[in-house]
């Protein structure tokens, strides 16, 4: 009985050491890599079994777009090409990776001569991209009590950038519940998107801010700006307000006596238009004293029409305006 079951135990290390020689097997020592910008990487692909003398080795990255050959007939190819080199067997070695590298590659390995001929493995690289300088937008002054907004945007970084804000060097916590300075400041603090908003502003807030942008492959911070929190004027927009109405009851109550006096009017008749009647023929005309009087110089259309507007404004206005009657007199004899 131990003599048929030790058979039987060779038997089927026989047989799997002999399908194991003829499969070929890979295996990976890191199958979710990562480095940072313009460092070399290592996607490691390794055979750990297989009898055919040369296989066919080749590595494809995956994009949404879909794969692209890398390497194929013993050739780098693709973006990666004088930037990469092959490492026996199959390893794929980039010297200069970039982040446009960012993806999923997979190395397939072809044994013509194995029973299971084919194999592969997925690799997920990712490569790491400091954060540039963010954008800060800080509010130069703001008003006692009123709500206020600072942002800060960065792009560049990779993976996404985390945000931070600080006050005077001191670095602003996400819920102000929790740090005996930021106590009594009503505010909400986003890391995700950087952004910073105080519900309502007190003297309190006021000083020098500044963001950090970071990732795992670094930080970048913008320069500090200044906010300032200021009262709010009261009485002096009451005056101003004041002043204005006044200005425009002023406005309206002159232009109301003007068009009652008639200085709007265009059909009004002076001394200086008018024109005497032509002659007929045989026809002889007799001017008056009065008509002869206000075709001189004007002086009696000007005695006839008087009109004084005076307008005073100190808080009031008053128009005062004497209009007097003019009559035209003509005569003639025939």
């Amino acid at each position: 009985m131990a003599k048929t079951r030790l058979a039987c135990l060779l038997t089927l290390l026989s047989t799997h050491c002999y399908f194991s020689v003829l499969a070929v097997v890979l295996r990976t020592s890191n199958d979710s890599p990562w480095t940072d910008e313009f460092d070399r990487i290592e996607l490691s692909c390794l055979i750990e079994s297989i009898s055919t003398s040369n296989p066919r080795i080749e590595w494809k990255k995956i994009t949404s777009e879909g794969p692209s050959y890398v390497y194929f007939d013993k050739k780098i190819s693709g973006d990666l090409e004088n930037r990469a080199t092959i490492r026996e067997p199959a390893t794929l070695l980039i010297t200069n990776a970039t982040r446009s590298d960012t993806a999923k590659y997979r190395c397939e390995v072809t044994a013509a001569d194995d029973q299971k001929s084919f194999d592969e493995i997925v690799i997920d690289l990712v490569v790491r991209v400091k954060p540039v300088v963010p954008k800060c937008s800080v509010p130069k002054s703001v008003p006692f009590g009123k709500s206020a907004e600072l942002s800060c945007v960065e792009e560049e970084g990779f993976p996404k950038s985390q945000y931070q804000w600080f006050k005077n060097r001191e670095e602003i916590p996400d819920d102000p519940k929790t740090s005996l300075k930021f106590f009594n400041s009503s505010y909400t603090l986003s890391a995700e998107t950087g952004t910073l908003k105080f519900i309502a502003v007190r003297k309190e807030d006021a000083g020098e801010y500044f963001c950090r942008a970071k990732n795992d492959a670094g930080y970048a911070e913008c320069a500090p700006q200044q906010m300032e929190v200021y009262d709010i004027d009261v009485v002096g927009i009451a005056l101003g307000v004041l002043v204005v109405v006044v200005v425009l009851l002023c406005i309206t109550v002159g232009i109301c006596c003007a068009y009652k006096q008639g200085y709007f009017s265009s059909q009004k008749q002076t001394g200086n238009n008018y024109k005497v009647p032509a002659k007929g023929d045989g026809v002889d005309y007799v001017r008056t004293e009065d008509e002869v009087g206000g075709s001189g110089d004007g002086s009696g259309a000007a005695a006839a029409s008087r009109c004084n507007p005076v307008c005073v404004c100190v808080c009031v206005c008053v128009c005062v305006c004497a209009q007097g009657d003019f009559r035209h007199k003509s005569s003639f004899v025939i």
